[in-house]
């Protein structure tokens, strides 16, 4: 089994992507092969600094190290480390059909929070496919907003066997992460940048200590009387870090009273902190090691460059790209 995972350079990692994304896609290197790539060309539909995305780039790479991965294991690299990605995002375009386009929610979103309506973001979803496809992917984790995507990827797969004969490409299928809707933002909403309601995974204690004394919304229930459970950000998030005991004593501390919101976020801190500990101090080791994630990196395009050429060679070939 096959799985591929991809994730925007978009800025700092928050618990949201770590419990939405990162953490099963980690998780997927003891089940089969995993192919992990860091999306900076899709990145360039919404970031115009090379400095930002260049720094973007590394940083997610060092997280995603930090958190888990093994180059041992799994293969890592920047997306842009393989243009043959770009060949095949072509190839894709000469059978998709510009209304399958269209119905991409995810062009309409990014419309309507006031990104440019450019011809990359338009037609993220045929490199998307390339991503895909290019790998020889089994499954692609997504959460629900992206099964979209991979269903385009399945129906433009489709096309190129029905059109040039033969079973050129597997047809993937999603992985559908539930926990992306669980994880709250600080606020109650969802996690997301756009809402200013994260929590990062990595900083510096005292400020992330004072993310969660400001933004953890509650409301003005008296120390001494009892806390309401339903729709409790702290415990919503006190959930995805202490231990089943833990998180059970505070709902009964909650239910009984006495306990004031400033120490139950201290209990929330203290959990989510501890739970990051390894993976901040990997972390470190990291940065001050910039050879070796660069290293990682490399080794990891030359891996996919090889399972590229291969695909593109099939389908060159299938398209009449290639004669003898």
């Amino acid at each position: 089994m096959r799985f591929l995972t991809g994730l925007q350079p978009s800025g700092q990692l928050h618990i949201g992507n770590y419990f939405g994304a990162i953490k099963s896609a980690v998780e997927l290197q003891n089940k089969g092969e995993a192919f992990y790539f860091i999306a900076n060309y899709h990145a360039m539909t919404t970031m115009t600094s090379a400095a930002q995305l260049r720094e973007n780039t590394i940083n997610l790479a060092i997280d995603f190290l930090a958190c888990g991965l093994d180059p041992q294991k799994a293969i890592i690299f920047s997306q842009s480390a393989v243009p043959e990605v770009n060949e095949l995002a072509w190839i894709l375009s000469t059978v998709c059909p510009m209304g399958l386009l269209e119905r991409c929610h995810s062009y309409k979103d990014k419309i309507a929070k006031g990104f440019s309506p450019n011809h990359a973001l338009f037609a993220y979803p045929a490199l998307m496919a390339a991503d895909i496809l290019l790998y020889n992917s089994d499954a692609v984790p997504v959460g629900k907003d992206q099964k979209q995507h991979v269903e385009v990827t399945r129906d433009l797969a489709g096309k190129i066997n029905d059109t040039f004969g033969g079973d050129i490409f597997k047809l993937p299928e999603p992985i559908i992460n539930e926990v992306t809707a669980i994880v709250p933002g600080l606020d109650g909403q969802k996690m997301s940048k756009s809402y200013g309601n994260t929590l990062p995974i990595f900083g510096e204690e005292k400020p992330l200590r004072k993310i969660i004394n400001k933004k953890v919304v509650t409301d003005a229930t008296p120390l001494e009387d009892p806390k309401p459970t339903e729709g409790s950000i702290i415990l919503a998030l006190y959930k995805l870090f202490a231990t089943a005991e833990q998180y059970d004593e505070m709902v009964e501390a909650h239910k009984r009273g006495g306990v004031g919101y400033g120490q139950f976020k201290k209990d929330l801190f203290e959990a989510y902190w501890e739970y990051f500990r390894a993976a901040r101090e990997k972390r470190e080791w990291l940065v001050a090691n910039p050879d070796y994630v660069t290293g990682v990196l490399t080794d990891g395009a030359a891996r996919a460059r090889e399972e590229a050429n291969i695909t593109l060679t099939r389908v060159r070939e299938a398209v009449g790209l290639v004669w003898h």
